[in-house]
């Protein structure tokens, strides 16, 4: 059976494929975080489709070039430091090769086809190191006196709920205009974050600490957006509504111009 839906083109709204978090999730079917980045998509206007972590090449080719966006979503895994050329730490304990080499491929295609990319937490980091940036691969571990940021994959029906910090956007920046002013609350469950920025990616978000929570790419016109806290997860904020409403806004835009 074909991975590849057609309801999106059936209601006219733009297809958003998003990864499965982790090739264990995809084996066991679990969708329990992967289904708040799919409600959140439709929340939004846009018909999400996932993306299997090990179908061969040619058909996950295929698929790519059916879809309009991407959604990049948070996972338990660590990107493989190697991509970086840096030494595995201690704390890097999880690795997922498929999952690595399938957001590669999504990011290869998108910023060639000029395709939407909102990349989320491990999706903001992989984003990075795919521009040849690189990662802090434990902030308590390597950056002592930060802030906590928070239980790394907390768990869907966890009762305290994320860790929240305060983050500052870049005046200027795609994030502080959909935020509407430079200061805001976010949630945060994450042990990795940047550290050296990629190429052609401006840091959009900080927290007070200094680590990076927010990039976008200036490479082109193309809307490609990083963010390391978890709007997905705060479904009721502005900020969470005005940045997927804007996602898939550009989206739509893009689908129409590649049916030009």
């Amino acid at each position: 059976m074909s991975p590849i839906s057609t309801s999106g083109d059936v209601a006219g709204r733009p297809r958003v494929g998003i990864p499965w978090r982790t090739t264990a999730e995809e084996r066991e079917q679990n969708r329990e975080k992967l289904d708040y980045y799919f409600r959140a998509i439709r929340a939004a206007g846009a018909e999400p489709e996932s993306v299997s972590l090990e179908q061969p090449k040619p058909r996950l080719e295929r698929q790519l070039a059916e879809l309009d966006a991407f959604v990049l979503p948070g996972s338990p895994a660590d990107v493989d430091p190697r991509r970086y050329q840096a030494a595995k730490h201690i704390k890097t304990k999880t690795l997922d090769a498929n999952r690595d080499s399938t957001d590669e491929a999504i990011l290869a295609h998108a910023l060639k086809t000029a395709k939407p990319v909102l990349a989320i937490c491990y999706g903001c980091q992989i984003l990075n190191v795919h521009l040849k940036g690189s990662l802090v691969q434990d902030i308590a571990a390597e950056k002592p006196g930060s802030l906590r940021h928070g239980n790394t994959d907390l768990s869907a029906g966890a009762a305290k709920g994320d860790a929240v910090h305060a983050a500052s956007f870049t005046p200027n920046s795609r994030l502080a205009s959909l935020n509407q002013g430079t200061q805001a609350q976010i949630n945060s469950s994450h042990h990795q974050a940047i550290d050296r920025p990629g190429e052609n990616l401006r840091v959009a978000a900080q927290a007070p600490d200094g680590t990076i929570e927010g990039v976008e790419w200036t490479g082109d016109a193309n809307w490609v957006v990083g963010v390391q806290w978890h709007p997905e997860r705060m479904p009721d904020e502005a900020l969470t509504k005005r940045l997927f409403a804007d996602f898939v806004s550009a989206a739509r835009s893009a689908a129409l111009a590649h049916k030009v």
